[in-house]
């Protein structure tokens, strides 16, 4: 069963969809995993059928947009702060544990690509995640930004980001840059599967998802290192989700963050590339179920 919830947030209020299994019975309470998606995405991206899985394998799942972003409350629109949203994250994972479905003491978090970076962090210092699933994760925005932006443009790209910080100190209006254009245009995801992958799903699934960003939020973009704290999971049960070929988070500094982070922890590679995972097919089928089954094993249902 599924229903529409709204939990607050430093102020404002997140829109979400809450998951019960529907073979709990009355006074029972179950583990819940909380869950959100990657940069400027909105929950109706794919992330109903994540939510369907581990709903399936007996957990509460929580579903939400970031404030700023979808149906969830905030302005501007577009703002994508890291901080910001990692609070969303931990005020969602205490309004799920005050629900009376919720065993407050097993809770798992789950991110893909940006919120899979978001989830690295808060694991690392929330202590109430008891496992912990990172899907495709950025784990360096710095280096990330170096490897899909050539050398000779990527200074121009700084000067406009410190243009714009002396422009807001003045009052002046917020700037904003494209999340995906066609290949050869600016963009802040210049691949050309982030291009595809956004268009098609904004049109069929997700009409309220917008295709811009603050351009203040990409400054605590280049700044956002969650390989730095990745060893502080443990002892929280870490899996990590990577694609075989993905380009737009490079599977090699996913591995090379995999391989600082300390057991209990294990990496499951998807064939494809950094979207594959989401629609109907092998990587959504193999990214589900290992998530799914990782949760199973470290928060008993």
């Amino acid at each position: 069963m599924r229903r529409d919830i709204r939990f607050n947030s430093e102020g404002l209020q997140c829109a979400g969809w809450l998951y019960v299994p529907d073979d709990l019975a009355a006074g029972s309470k179950r583990p819940a995993i909380v869950m959100a998606h990657g940069f400027s995405a909105t929950k109706e991206m794919y992330l109903q059928y994540f939510a369907e899985a581990f709903c399936a394998a007996g957990f509460v799942t929580l579903v939400f947009d970031y404030r700023f972003l979808g149906a969830s409350e905030g302005e501007p629109r577009g703002q994508i702060f890291p901080y910001q949203q990692q609070q969303d994250y931990r005020n969602a994972i205490t309004w799920v544990q005050q629900q009376a479905e919720v065993d407050p003491g097993r809770i798992g978090v789950w991110g893909s690509s940006y919120s899979g970076a978001h989830v690295l962090h808060l694991a690392a210092f929330d202590k109430r995640i008891k496992a912990v699933v990172s899907q495709v994760p950025l784990v360096d925005g710095f280096a990330n930004a170096r490897r899909l932006m050539r050398a000779d443009l990527f200074e121009g790209f700084r000067d406009v980001l410190l243009a714009d910080r002396a422009q807001r100190y003045l009052g002046g209006p917020v700037n904003y840059a494209d999340i995906v254009a066609p290949e050869g245009t600016p963009s802040v995801l210049p691949t050309p599967d982030s291009y595809e992958w956004f268009l098609k799903t904004h049109a069929t699934l997700a009409p309220n998802w917008m295709n811009k960003v603050t351009l203040e939020s990409l400054e605590y973009f280049l700044e956002y290192r969650p390989i730095t704290s990745i060893e502080l999971i443990s002892p929280t049960p870490l899996l990590i989700i990577a694609a075989e070929a993905d380009r737009l988070v490079p599977t090699d500094l996913t591995i090379a963050a995999y391989a600082q982070a300390r057991e209990p922890k294990a990496l499951q590679i998807l064939p494809g590339g950094h979207f594959d995972a989401y629609a109907a097919g092998p990587g959504f089928d193999l990214a589900s179920s290992s998530a799914a089954e990782w949760f199973r094993k470290h928060l008993k249902p």
